[in-house]
C-alpha cells in the first residue's frame, strides 16, 4: 500500500509534467533563471540547513571523503547556481524532429523528441544534486521527485523549497519539482511501486543503494553505478604526463565517481614507475601495490584482491604492473564497473585501439579520467553518469531526458 502523501506527490507531479511538456523554451529558461536566482539569493539559508546535516555527519563519524561530499559553502553554492545558468544556454532538445523519410506513397514520416514524464530520482551524499536533477527535468520538461539521503536531509529540504519557489515565481507549476519529506528508509520502497505516476527511476549513491533499487523497482531504472576507473599508462608514455594526468585522476577530487582507483602501468615503463608513485605519495595518496609494484616500489602497501574491485572514494590507489595492453584491458573488464578509463600513450594508433578495446561509458587518450562530467563534455550539469547501455550511456544531460514519438503527416491517404 502506497503512503498517501506520496501518492499525492505522484499525481501532482504527473499533473505539473503536462502542462512543463507545452511550456515554450522561453518560459522554461525564465523558470530556470529564477531558480538559480533563489539559490544565490538565500545562500545563507542553504549555509544553515546544511551546517545541521555536516554536524550530525560528523557526529556519527563520518568518513571524511563523504563529509566533503555533503557539505556546501558560498562557493559551492554559487556554483550550483551557475550550473543552472549553464543549462539556459544549451540547446532545448523537446520539439527537434529527425528521421524524416517520405514514403512511396506520399505520407511523411518523422520523429519528435518529446519528454519522459516524471522522473525519479534517489540519491545519497550530494546535495548540488537536487539542483542538477532539478534543472535539467525541468529544461527537459519533465516533472521530478526527489529523495535525497538522510544525511542530506535538511539541505536537500531547503535547496528544493527555494528551487519551487522560484518556479512559482516565474509562473510555473512548482510540483513540477517535489522532494520526498521524510528520511525513513520505508519512503523509497514506496516510491519504486509507483509506476503508475513515475516513468523513469535514476538512482544515484553507492553499490547497496544501486542494488536495492534495481532489485525493487517495478519502474524501469537507469542505473548511476559505482566508478571504479583505471588509468593504463602504455610502454613509452611521457613521464611527465603520466604525472600530470594520474594526478588529477586521483588526487583533484578523490570523493567523487570519476576519480581513478586503479593505476595500470606496462612492464615496459617499470622503470619510471618509482618517480610516479613519489609524485602521488607527495600529494598524500596512499599507495597498494601488486608484487611487482611492491618491487621497485616498497614503500607502497601490499594488494590484496578487494583492492582491485574498490571504489575508495578517498586518497588511496591499487597500483599493478600489466605486461601488455590485452592484460590492462582484461583487468578493466574483471574488476571495474564499466564507467571511465584513460591512457596515456604516446601513440595515436594505440590509443585508438584502447578506444575500441574497453567497454566504458567513457575512455580518455592522454586526458584525466575527471573529464567524464556533464559539464566537463559540453552537456552542462548532469543527472548522472550511466554505467548501462540502455537507453543511455554515459553524462545523462538534457537529450538523455527526453524520448521520442513518431508523427506521421499525409494527405488524405489510406492503407490498402
Amino acid at each position: 500500500m502506497i503512503d498517501r502523501s506520496l501518492e499525492e506527490i505522484g499525481k501532482r507531479a504527473r499533473k505539473a509534467a503536462r502542462g512543463l511538456a507545452l511550456l515554450s523554451t522561453g518560459k522554461k529558461n525564465a523558470a530556470l533563471a529564477a531558480m538559480a536566482d533563489a539559490l544565490t539569493a538565500n545562500s545563507a539559508r542553504i549555509e544553515t540547513e546544511n551546517a545541521k546535516d555536516v554536524s550530525a555527519a560528523q557526529a556519527a563519524g563520518t568518513d571524511a571523503a563523504l563529509v566533503d561530499r555533503l557539505a556546501l559553502n558560498p562557493k559551492r553554492i554559487a556554483e550550483m547556481a551557475d550550473a543552472i545558468r549553464q543549462i539556459i544556454a544549451l540547446p532545448d532538445p523537446v520539439g527537434g524532429i529527425y528521421d524524416e523519410t517520405v514514403r512511396p506513397n506520399g505520407i511523411k514520416v518523422a520523429k519528435m523528441r518529446i519528454p519522459i514524464g516524471v522522473i525519479g530520482i534517489i540519491y545519497e551524499s550530494r546535495p548540488n544534486v537536487t539542483a542538477d536533477a532539478a534543472s535539467l527535468c525541468i529544461k527537459s520538461g519533465n516533472a521530478v521527485i526527489l529523495r535525497g539521503g538522510s544525511e542530506a536531509f535538511h539541505s536537500n529540504m531547503a535547496i528544493a523549497s527555494l528551487l519551487s519557489e522560484g518556479l512559482a515565481k516565474a509562473g510555473v507549476d512548482p510540483d513540477a519539482v517535489q522532494v520526498v519529506k521524510t528520511p525513513n528508509r520505508e519512503a523509497v520502497m514506496q516510491l519504486l511501486k509507483m509506476d503508475k505516476y513515475i516513468d523513469i527511476i535514476i538512482p544515484r549513491g553507492g553499490n547497496a543503494l544501486i542494488r536495492m533499487v534495481t532489485e525493487n523497482s517495478l519502474i524501469p531504472v537507469i542505473k548511476h553505478d559505482a566508478g571504479v576507473c583505471h588509468v593504463f599508462v602504455d610502454e613509452g608514455a611521457d613521464l611527465e604526463m603520466a604525472k600530470q594526468i594520474n594526478i588529477n585522476s586521483k588526487v583533484q577530487r578523490p570523493g567523487v565517481c570519476n576519480s581513478s582507483e586503479t593505476l595500470l602501468v606496462h612492464a615496459a615503463w617499470l622503470k619510471n614507475l618509482p618517480a610516479l608513485l613519489d609524485a602521488l605519495a607527495e600529494k598524500g595518496v596512499e599507495l597498494r601495490g601488486c608484487p611487482r609494484t611492491l618491487g621497485v616500489y616498497p614503500m607502497a602497501k601490499p594488494a590484496t584482491e578487494d583492492d582491485w574491485y574498490a571504489e575508495y572514494l578517498d586518497l588511496i590507489l591499487a597500483v599493478k604492473v600489466v605486461d601488455s595492453m590485452d592484460e590492462a584491458v582484461e583487468h578493466i573488464e574483471k574488476y571495474g564497473s564499466h564507467h571511465t578509463e584513460a591512457i596515456v600513450t604516446p601513440s595515436e594508433n594505440r590509443g585508438w585501439e584502447f578506444v575500441q578495446k574497453v567497454d566504458s561509458s567513457a575512455v580518455m587518450v592522454n586526458a584525466s579520467t575527471r573529464f567524464n562530467d556533464g559539464g566537463q563534455l559540453g552537456l552542462g550539469a548532469e543527472m548522472g553518469i550511466s554505467t548501462q547501455k540502455l537507453h543511455c550511456r554515459g553524462p545523462m544531460g538534457l537529450h538523455e531526458l527526453t524520448t521520442y514519438k513518431y508523427f506521421v503527416l499525409g494527405a488524405g491517404q489510406v492503407r490498402t
